[in-house]
């Protein structure tokens, strides 16, 4: 059996920097022909158009067919005019971490009316705001939910920003952003259409399955999938694979991310076709996210064919999601 899509899109990846970098991007570009890439690198994020410029030159480096689409991290110190700079230069994105929220927001906003200047900017340029939607030094279960008073604010005060609130978990976040107009939409991703928290500490604690936000309950995985199977076009694709090294996820504080580049479209498949919605797999991961960005659909395509294999245990110092596991779907 195979299933034939045009060229999809990932609309949420980290693909880190040096030998890191060298390692985790193959994996995106065999499968996507364009991905939004996270700007919350260690040492230094990409906050400004030289860094942009700068971290672009590094991906294109790697000599791949992906075209990155870049991001900026916002900051407490932000302005308008390295918004406008940035956009200038491609940034098509900006990201807002709070505060502590995840990996490498330290340096996160921790005011969100104090960056009314720049949201103002963003919104006249046409650019993307990028959101986790999470309130740190809440319960993990609510962070979602708390931060909605952020995004109601948003959406109030900035009618014709476009905002994208990333790798959604949970029920109540998603019917809330069903009812917001059409300038706010949703990723989903696939680790979070297979994990709950029980896959990640229900037994014996798995922490390569540990992400931020965490995998939420069976029925949060339920909802998520049929939002992601809906064909409502505020839901689309975007992975968050975040690949740490062993050794940063098997230790006493360890990461929060998932790598997943390997795997995702061969688990994407497998859940749609479990819910009768194979011929739905386009639209999510190749259409609704180019058409919220503004982007001309990809041309080409790519092919899935049902046969299985088994992920590999480690690649290049990094666990991927499924390791050693056998999945039914692979890209041909």
């Amino acid at each position: 059996m195979e299933l034939t899509i045009r060229k999809p899109d990932d609309f949420h990846v980290h693909l880190r920097d040096g030998e890191m970098l060298a390692t985790v991007l193959p994996y995106t570009a065999k499968q996507f022909a364009r991905a939004l890439i996270m700007p919350n690198l260690k040492p230094e994020a990409i906050r400004t158009a030289q860094d942009l410029i700068s971290y672009r030159a590094r991906i294109l480096a790697q000599g791949t067919d992906l075209t990155p689409l870049m991001t900026i991290k916002i900051t407490d110190e932000t302005t308008p005019d390295s918004v406008s700079e940035s956009f200038q230069d491609g940034a098509i994105a900006g990201k807002v971490y709070p505060t502590g929220s995840t990996t490498n927001a330290e340096d996160g906003v921790s005011d969100f009316g104090k960056l009314r200047p720049v949201f103002e900017e963003m919104e006249a340029l046409g650019m993307v705001l990028c959101l986790h939607g999470e309130i740190p030094d809440v319960f993990c279960f609510y962070r979602e939910t708390t931060f909605l008073s952020v995004l109601y604010w948003l959406t109030e005060q900035f009618p014709e920003l476009k905002i994208v609130v990333e790798h959604i978990t949970g029920e109540e976040i998603g019917t809330e952003i069903e009812k917001l107009p059409s300038t706010v939409a949703a990723t989903i991703t696939a680790h979070h259409l297979v994990l709950t928290l029980d896959h990640v500490l229900g037994g014996k604690f798995k922490p390569h399955n540990f992400c931020k936000p965490i995998p939420k309950r069976p029925q949060d995985l339920m909802w998520l999938m049929q939002a992601a199977t809906s064909g409502n076009p505020k839901f689309f694709f975007g992975s968050d694979s975040a690949p740490h090294p062993r050794e940063k996820k098997e230790c006493a504080e360890g990461e929060a991310g998932v790598f997943t580049a390997p795997v995702v479209l061969a688990i994407l498949a497998q859940q749609f076709e479990a819910f009768y919605r194979l011929e739905r797999l386009e639209n999510f991961v190749s259409r609704f996210g180019a058409q919220f960005y503004g982007l001309p659909l990809n041309n080409g395509t790519l092919t899935l064919v049902k046969e299985p294999w088994q992920v590999p245990e480690e690649i290049g110092g990094v666990v991927p999601l499924k390791a050693g596991e056998m999945l039914e779907w692979q890209v041909k």
